[in-house]
């Protein structure tokens, strides 16, 4: 795929193995096509607000850090599960007090 742009360092000039980076980036499929959306949308749909959001990051950084960022993208999958675990004590203890 080859999308003119005035920039020859733009990522959309150029044409590398024919990748479709914005509608379907390697770093998000797997080796069989099963995209990381799908995965992240059939793991939330009965998730809302801060559940939903990250879980479905966590599941994004998990999917992708061999192929994209490495160990900064593992580090943020612990600061998702963090922010989660840390949401649903502050969760527990609101009901508690009930």
């Amino acid at each position: 795929m080859i999308v003119e742009s005035n920039n020859d360092n733009d990522i959309s000039s150029q044409s590398i193995n024919n990748a479709d980076y914005v509608n379907h980036p390697p770093h998000y499929q797997t080796k069989n096509g099963l995209e990381v959306i799908d995965i992240i949308e059939a793991c939330t749909e009965d998730l809302k607000g801060v559940e939903a959001t990250d879980t479905g990051n966590i599941i994004k950084y998990a999917c992708r850090w061999k192929k994209k960022n490495g160990i900064e993208d593992l580090k943020k999958l612990i600061w998702y599960a963090n922010h989660l675990i840390n949401h649903l004590q502050k969760e527990e203890v609101k009901k508690d007090e009930n």
